[in-house]
């Protein structure tokens, strides 16, 4: 039966060393050393894995520096003797390397190891390497520390915790800040504190109470709940929050969430059995994945650890754990060891019955050792690579072959778990993320709360059941919150503070027309031209449709006046008719009076098609027809005003005047002012038309369909030519207002251009102001208006005449009486 060599070097956590400070730390540890002894027993006593092929193992224990080098040198060299290279002994070879649990130790043996290409098998987390640097005989048996690294990350995002502190041990605090504190920034975390935990003297210890004090002070005096502590044990952390039972503090202690680097964060001493851990109730750690293995509790129960030979750790283990001596013929006989001992009865903190992350590492790499050695066997006596008197010595395989067979590895352990390795030779694993519980009897329990697989998609990389978490017996949250501001609710925005991280802000409501549906939101973004934000700016809200027509209350109103006056003006122009023989009717050119009253009519009509909603035609023609109409009212009315001051003339003796009053004149001045307008309409026409619109800026919530002038120009020339015909009648109707003539026109012209012109000279400034729909009530109500001045300044007074002083519309009248 062929013996084959699988050693495990484990680093000095025997020795806990601070100066003149020596305490054993094993039992925490000492289940590593049984789990691999328990794994090494599986595969041995599996016959369908290695069938006549025995694997031995030798342990070794030594600290860094050069014990580790010297100890891994040891394992090329005969038993007990340091002669490199040199093996007489060919059943004790070497196959692979397990270890160790502190990177630079692991990384130290890797360096000899490779140049033999020894398989080593590395349970830590190791710092991520440089192509150029990368060992091809390691295998790493977890997620390096870049891994961690980017999972500390995501925790915090998952929890939101933005303001943090962090305590690191004063030999790794420029690693952490090259590895981890310029991730922080990417995902929006900040560092409220960075405090070195510095190693201390027993001899100096009272000394160092002062700087530990200052730690002491901003760690509770911090706004932050979440701490970071990086250092790989708490002997530290549990000193620092002793502090109060120690000395007198200013600062009561206050709860807060310490995120550990890994499981052995929590490894209690025997110095601090009496001190009370429930400080770091609620704990969160990462550690390595691991799974409870079919047997591995009955091992540990079933086994007389006290008098198993081999173990040389057991000892040590026994002494510290329970207190007594270890048997030998000159100890006291009542402190001696019995071996009734139970390693199950002691708490979490010494002693985990359950398999821990880095004890499952150990197990799955003598299980891959084991199954790889499986198929090189099996290859081996498939093709007979190697003969000898017709056997197969497989104990003269080189280590180095067993890479080909480990690269290509995958079972199913006794958990299982699939065991297979990437090409980088990495072991497809994640994290899983503990909850530390500390009972009030101090004993420990490890709940596995989530998980960290670091080649799933971002999204899934971290998955966290909160409800599953038990926090911190003073913190009556649901989940505890560590932010150095508030959250900015939906509707506000983060402004930073000056001369603070950007995790510091104040929160802004969003400035009007911009929304933020988020909390936390950088800036408020703006909504679409056909949205507005909400009164709270937390949306945005469709604007409604809308134009001013007949169909709403405004339009109705401004339609019933308008036909009313349409009415109105029909009704004097009836009147007119049928006076048509009365001189107050003949004076001052009857056709010009029917053509102005008609005027007046289509005056009133044109308002209504500015309440129907805009369309092509409509907008083609509404400020066309207006235009035309009006110039020719107030056109009608310049030439009434001509005509009366050439009338006057003309009854002079000699005058000149008599050939130029008739209606051809005041044709002329009708159709020449008229032409004017209808010239710059048609300009506008094949220029700029005017064309629907909608404007969805003058009001916030509405969009407002309108007609767009096209050319704002050419809409204030047609209103200021219709000014210029206003204001020429209202000059000459002013100077020709004493004029002797029972019915002269001219003072009620010009009273009728004075509230023409006010009543547009007050609509540019109006129409300039008003928004939405109000812009087209506002040019409605001047078109009202005016066409009613001129209707009752110049018709009214006749229609008195006509209807209820008679004896005064009298022909005779027209020379004997000043009107």
């Amino acid at each position: 039966m062929a013996e084959r060599m699988v050693h495990i070097t484990k680093d000095a956590l025997k020795k806990l060393t601070y100066g003149d400070w020596h305490h054993r730390v094993l039992t925490k540890h000492y289940q590593h050393v049984l789990a691999f002894i328990f794994a090494v027993k599986n595969i041995n006593e599996n016959l369908k894995v290695l069938p006549n092929i025995t694997l031995g193992f030798r342990i070794h224990d030594k600290y860094s520096g050069k014990w580790t080098y010297h100890t891994t040198m040891e394992l090329f060299s005969p038993v007990n003797r340091l002669i490199p290279n040199y093996k007489c002994d060919t059943k004790d070879n070497v196959i692979s390397v397990i270890g160790a649990l502190y990177p630079k130790i692991s990384l130290d043996m890797s360096h000899i190891l490779a140049v033999y290409k020894v398989p080593q098998f590395v349970y830590s987390s190791l710092p991520k390497m440089e192509k150029k640097t990368q060992i091809i005989s390691l295998y790493e048996m977890v997620p390096n520390q870049e891994h961690w690294y980017k999972g500390i990350c995501l925790l915090l995002s998952h929890f939101r915790w933005t303001w943090i502190g962090v305590l690191v041990k004063e030999d790794e605090i420029e690693g952490f800040q090259q590895n981890i504190m310029s991730m922080f920034s990417q995902y929006m975390v900040c560092v409220e504190f960075l405090e070195k935990l510095k190693p201390f003297f027993i001899s100096t210890i009272f000394d160092e109470i002062k700087q530990l004090l200052e730690v002491y002070e901003a760690i509770m005096n911090s706004k932050t709940n979440a701490v970071i502590v990086y250092d790989q044990n708490v002997l530290l952390l549990r000193v620092l929050l002793y502090l109060p039972q120690m000395e007198e503090v200013f600062t009561k202690p206050k709860a807060k969430v310490w995120i550990l680097v890994s499981e052995l964060d929590l490894a209690s001493y025997i110095f601090q059995r009496g001190w009370d851990m429930q400080v770091l109730h609620g704990a969160l750690s990462f550690a390595a994945y691991s799974n409870e293995v079919p047997g591995f509790q009955t091992f540990i129960r079933n086994r007389n650890h006290l008098f198993v030979k081999e173990d040389l750790f057991v000892r040590e283990v026994w002494e510290q754990t329970f207190g007594c001596d270890y048997p030998t013929s000159s100890v006291n006989e009542d402190s001696i060891c019995t071996g009734e001992e139970r390693l199950e009865s002691l708490p979490a903190a010494l002693f985990e019955m359950s398999m821990t992350g880095h004890s499952y590492s150990i197990y799955n790499s003598v299980s891959a050792v084991g199954y790889a050695l499986h198929d090189m066997q099996s290859s081996l006596q498939k093709y007979r690579l190697l003969k000898k008197g017709g056997k197969l010595y497989f104990q003269d395989q080189q280590p180095w072959k067993l890479h080909y067979y480990l690269k290509k590895v995958s079972f199913n352990n006794s958990a299982g778990d699939v065991i297979s390795f990437d090409m980088n030779r990495k072991l497809l694993v994640g994290f899983d993320i503990i909850n530390w519980i500390i009972f009030p009897n101090q004993s420990l329990h490890r709940r596995k709360v989530g998980k960290l697989d670091p080649w799933a998609p971002q999204e899934k990389m971290l998955m966290i059941n909160d409800n599953a978490i038990t926090w911190h017996s003073s913190i009556n949250q649901i989940i505890p919150t560590s932010v150095c501001s508030v959250s900015c609710h939906p509707g506000y925005f983060k402004q930073k503070q000056e001369e603070k991280p950007p995790c510091c802000y104040d929160c802004i409501v969003c400035p009007e027309g911009k929304w933020s549906g988020l909390n936390d939101a950088e800036d408020c973004s703006g909504c679409k031209e056909d949205q507005y934000a909400s009164k709270d700016k937390t949306s945005c809200i469709p604007k409604r449709v809308t134009s001013l027509t007949y169909e709403e209350p405004l339009g109705i109103v401004l339609t019933i006046v308008a036909l009313s006056f349409f009415l109105f003006t029909a009704m004097i122009f009836g009147i007119f008719l049928k006076h048509h023989h009365t001189p107050i009717v003949k004076a001052n050119n009857r056709d010009l009076t029917y053509i102005l009253l008609i005027s007046l009519q289509l005056c009133f009509l044109c308002s209504l098609q500015f309440l129907f909603r805009p369309g092509v035609i409509i907008c083609l023609f509404r400020q066309i027809t207006f235009g035309l109409i009006f110039s020719v009212a107030v056109s009608c009315i310049l030439a009434k005003t001509i005509i009366v001051v050439l009338a006057f003339l003309a009854t002079k003796p000699g005058s000149r005047m008599k050939k130029w009053v008739g209606k051809q004149l005041a044709t002329f001045i009708v159709l020449s002012c008229s032409l004017v307008q209808a010239v710059i309409c048609i300009l506008w026409l094949a220029k700029t038309p005017p064309f629907p619109d909608a404007d969805m800026m003058s009001v916030t919530e509405e969009i407002i369909l309108e007609c767009n002038e096209g050319s704002v120009f050419m809409f204030y020339c047609i209103l200021s030519y219709m000014g210029f015909l206003a204001a020429a009648s209202f000059i000459v109707a002013f100077l020709a207002r004493k004029l002797p003539s029972t019915f002269n026109e001219a003072k009620l012209i010009t009273f009728s251009m004075l509230v023409f012109c006010s009543v547009w000279l007050a609509f540019i400034p109006a129409y300039l102001s008003t928004k939405g729909k109000y812009v087209v009530a506002v040019e409605i109500f001047s078109i009202l208006a005016s066409s009613a001045g001129l209707l009752s300044c110049i018709f009214l007074p006749k229609c008195y005449i006509i209807l209820l002083k008679p004896e005064l519309n009298q022909r005779e009248l027209l020379t004997q009486r000043k009107y």
